[in-house]
């Protein structure tokens, strides 16, 4: 048997993507491995395979380099002093982030304390939404500090962090608005979200009194967004490209203001994959590709029109 694992072969557009086979690897000490059935697609692992970011910089000279931080799957081997996992365990994680990836695999070995027991009502399509973008939606929450009847403005809340951040939100019961594409009104709105349709006109035409921002599109947006707000108002801003150029102007116009990097936190994942189990969070999946056509997955994040997650299916 081997193990396809999906590499970015040099810097560049989705062609650059390739399926390599390997050897399945062997679980060192406090590791398992995992068979991966789903691996998610997310925003920074096509603006690696680019060539932009941290990532990119820390990776230039290890290509061919496996992408991939979010995967759910079954345990299928035990490395020496594994006490929490046993064989047969369907696992859910958020994995090598943010050097190491490797989640475009079909196999890969993870020390058993980055994984989180999946409950049986979750399916695996779920449970591989949920880790890196179910974690960075809690934490920009949390950094805020949103609390109960706040006003809360989620730029993008249809994306794969949006659709979570939007929920989360809600469930701290706060006033909840978010932008969005005409499509997708009526979707947020069955989440609890008063959406404003950024196609009509900008947020800053249609808002005012917001208590806190909570940015996950960055640039021209964003900067719109801070005239939505209040004295005092706290803003947090996601994407890395642009958050300094945010901070910067929120800054001066007097509003609490910070980036943010999420942190692997399998704590915080057992709390999400619970709220999925029992129905009080909702995953979203814009679309499944088979691995084989991860060109096709990368050119639809992309777009920057996904509703929910895109995510691989790296056992078809």
């Amino acid at each position: 048997m081997e193990n396809k694992q999906i590499v970015i072969t040099e810097f560049g557009e989705p062609e650059v993507l390739a399926i390599q086979s390997s050897e399945i690897p062997t679980p060192q000490r406090g590791e398992v491995l995992v068979k991966v059935y789903f691996a998610g697609v997310n925003p920074i692992d096509v603006k690696t395979r680019a060539g932009l970011g941290w990532a990119a910089q820390q990776n230039r000279d290890k290509l061919p380099w496996t992408p991939g931080y979010d995967i759910s799957g079954k345990v299928v081997g035990l490395g020496d002093g594994v006490k929490l996992l046993v064989e047969g365990d369907t696992v859910a994680g958020f994995i090598g982030f943010p050097l190491q990836g490797g989640g475009y695999s079909q196999y890969v070995c993870v020390p058993e304390e980055a994984l989180s027991l999946v409950p049986d009502a979750v399916t695996f399509e779920a449970a591989a939404v949920l880790p890196l973008a179910g974690q960075t939606a809690a934490q920009a929450i949390n950094k805020a500090g949103v609390q109960v009847g706040e006003r809360v403005l989620i730029l993008g809340g249809a994306g794969g962090v949006g659709h979570l951040a939007v929920q989360l939100a809600v469930a701290a019961k706060a006033e909840v608005y978010t932008t969005c594409s005409g499509a997708n009104l009526d979707y947020l709105a069955t989440l609890g979200a008063h959406a404003v349709n950024y196609e009509f006109a900008p947020v800053s035409e249609r808002l005012t009194d917001i208590d806190v921002l909570i940015d996950l599109v960055g640039g021209e947006a964003a900067l719109d967004a801070l005239k939505c707000l209040k004295d005092g108002a706290r803003v947090v801003t996601v994407p890395t490209i642009t958050a300094d150029m945010i901070c910067e102007k929120a800054s001066m116009l007097g509003f609490e203001a910070k980036g943010m990097l999420v942190d692997p936190d399998p704590e915080q994942l057992n709390t999400m994959l619970y709220m999925v189990s029992v129905g009080l969070l909702k995953t979203e999946i814009q679309q499944i590709f088979p691995y084989t056509q991860v060109i096709d997955a990368h050119r639809q994040v992309e777009t920057g029109h996904t509703r929910g997650k895109v995510i691989l299916d790296m056992q078809c």
